[in-house]
Parts: C-alpha cells; sequence; structure tokens
C-alpha cells in the first residue's frame, strides 16, 4: 500500500473512530442515571455477566490499576448496587457481586440500552452488521497481541 494511501486511511480511522466513540458514549450517558459513569455501568454489566470477579480481574480487563476499580467499586457499594464477599477457603480473595438492587439496576438498564443500539443497528443489513462486528473482534485480538508483546 502507498505511504499516501495509508496515511488517508490512518485519518479516516482516527476521525471516525473519536466521532463514534463519542457520540456512543453520550447515548449511552444519556440512558443512565444521573449519578452513574458509563464506566460503572460497563463494570456493572460486566460482574453481572460473570456473577462475580476480583478487583484485580477488573483491572486487567478495563486495563486499569486497582486502585482504579476500588474507586469506583467503593462508590458502587455505597450506592448499593454492589456487595463484597470473601472467599471462603482464602480470606485474601474478595469477591464483587451484585446486590438485588444493583441486578435491577443493570437488567432495566440493559433494556434501555438494547433498545437504543436496536434503533441504530437495524439501519444496516445483517451482513453489515456481521462484518462489523467480525471487524471490531479481529480488532480487540489485535490489541490483545500487541499488549502480550509489550
Amino acid at each position: 500500500m502507498q505511504k499516501r494511501n495509508i496515511d488517508d486511511l490512518i485519518e479516516r480511522y482516527l476521525s471516525v473512530s473519536f466521532m463514534v466513540m463519542k457520540k456512543a458514549a453520550a447515548l449511552v450517558k444519556c440512558e443512565l442515571d444521573e449519578d452513574m459513569t458509563n464506566d460503572q455501568y460497563y463494570l456493572l454489566r460486566c460482574i453481572k455477566k460473570k456473577a462475580k470477579c476480583t478487583s484485580t480481574e477488573l483491572a486487567s480487563l478495563f486495563g486499569v490499576n486497582k486502585s482504579a476499580i476500588t474507586a469506583m467499586t467503593n462508590r458502587l457499594v455505597e450506592k448499593g448496587l454492589l456487595q463484597r464477599t470473601r472467599d471462603q477457603n482464602d480470606r485474601r480473595v474478595v469477591y464483587l457481586t451484585l446486590t438485588e438492587r444493583g441486578d435491577k439496576w443493570i437488567t432495566e438498564t440493559e433494556e434501555k440500552i438494547h433498545k437504543l443500539v436496536e434503533s441504530f443497528i437495524t439501519k444496516f443489513s445483517e451482513e453489515e452488521i456481521e462484518a462489523f462486528i467480525q471487524t471490531y473482534e479481529k480488532l480487540v485480538r489485535i490489541f490483545q497481541e500487541m499488549e502480550g508483546t509489550s
């Protein structure tokens, strides 16, 4: 590929990824309670999918320090959405799980966000959606490989 073509493609990628991420984050934020952040939503969503996890697992998944996860989870515990429980076999291990209130909140929020995503994803053909998701999945794998080599 010619240098000029690569430069043009990089510029298009950077422009479109910035706009998509900015707009998507704003749309998701509109569906959340005003005192909730997008990161808190994604953290609760992840915990719901896994049923329970540790701060270390979340820090690795989110690519942040454990202290950032601790700060976020402290706020969610204060809001009554998360709870901490110690492993019965190893008291050093602390699991994060949703409270009943947290489970209800994430279920209701997921329904709103599902409708939001449906409102724009249905503007694409099934083939376009599949190709888009496959491309995003490939991009994730490339990023994971890059992290593994650094």
